[in-house]
């Protein structure tokens, strides 16, 4: 495609924007049933048990190749282990101690990380607009933090939950921003992504597994018809319907505009914890609500702005024999 306008607003880029940013908005609540009685590393092996197997058979009706070679392993086993075990096994436990649509607007910063490892793996310069931005964003985020710290009764204990929710979220962040770095490397990109995806869940779900009994013991059978539809949708609507979607869209319209989804994923969030979690607003969260999405705004304008001037800086050199149309 060519032109940004084209781009954006063909159905191809606005349906899957739209459909991921939703359903990962609603996700963040549902996990909260799976966690309420129920060891959270158990929920995200039940999770990925049901997902991965659907999203071979997603492969193969795309007759998509699911034979790779010993380096696509490699890095199947990375994200894997990243993306489907750290990540989730960390926002599962994140979500124990801070209100799911704020582990959500916690999420948005994810753009942070991936800069900075962008900056570290292939030398990516960071711009300092994106650097204003986030900081608005971050000092937004913190609002959010410290409402949540302050609600908590146990938070003034040292090592107190709200602490603890923080910094399992965090890590998550961290493990998320891995998993996005080492999957655009050039092997990634030689392998279709949905086949990728799915052997880097089957490994990430061998993993939850021995994590889930070494932890949690023997594995639990919930009776909940409720808990088991939650998996359910987590597992084929969050998971093999939305994964897919997202890095396609990374690959259709670059990472830098991919990432604006994550406004609609935590606004969503929000709206649904006030609904149904009793999410108190004050000036402190609506202010922080605010900085946090004006913040995330700038941010991500900063670096659409810089990967413009990249593109038209290359439209004016010569071509090379390996440009190719886009697709």
């Amino acid at each position: 495609m060519s032109g940004d306008a084209p781009a954006m607003l063909n159905w191809r880029v606005i349906v899957p924007f739209v459909l991921t940013g939703a359903i990962w908005g609603s996700t963040w609540f549902i996990i909260t049933g799976q966690i309420d009685g129920v060891p959270a590393a158990w929920s995200v092996f039940y999770r990925f048990a049901l997902a991965t197997p659907a999203l071979f058979l997603v492969a193969w009706a795309m007759k998509r190749r699911l034979v790779l070679t010993a380096p696509e392993h490699r890095l199947a086993v990375l994200v894997g282990l990243f993306q489907f075990s750290g990540n989730f096994l960390f926002v599962y436990h994140a979500e124990l101690y801070v209100t799911s649509g704020v582990v959500a607007m916690m999420f948005g910063l994810l753009m942070v990380p991936n800069a900075l490892l962008a900056r570290f793996v292939i030398g990516e310069k960071v711009q300092s607009g994106f650097l204003r931005g986030s900081a608005v964003a971050i000092v937004g985020v913190s609002f959010l933090l410290v409402h949540e710290w302050l609600a908590n009764p146990d938070a003034g204990v040292i090592g107190g939950n709200v602490a603890l929710g923080i910094v399992l979220a965090m890590l998550g962040i961290l493990a998320a921003s891995v998993a996005n770095v080492i999957q655009a490397n050039p092997t990634g990109r030689g392998v279709p992504m949905v086949s990728l995806l799915a052997w880097a869940m089957l490994y990430g779900t061998l993993f939850d597994l021995g994590f889930a009994w070494l932890t949690a013991g023997p594995p639990p059978v919930p009776a909940s018809a409720s808990y088991w539809a939650g998996i359910v949708y987590l597992a084929l609507i969050g998971s093999v319907i939305t994964f897919p979607l997202h890095y396609n869209l990374v690959r259709e319209i670059g990472a830098g505009r991919t990432a604006y989804n994550s406004i609609l994923t935590i606004s969503v969030a929000m709206l649904i914890s006030t609904l149904f979690e009793d999410y108190q607003w004050t000036w402190l969260t609506a202010s922080g609500m605010a900085l946090a999405v004006l913040g995330m705004v700038l941010a991500l304008r900063a670096r659409r702005v810089k990967s413009v001037q990249v593109q038209q800086s290359a439209q004016m050199r010569p071509h090379t024999s390996d440009s190719s149309p886009s697709t």
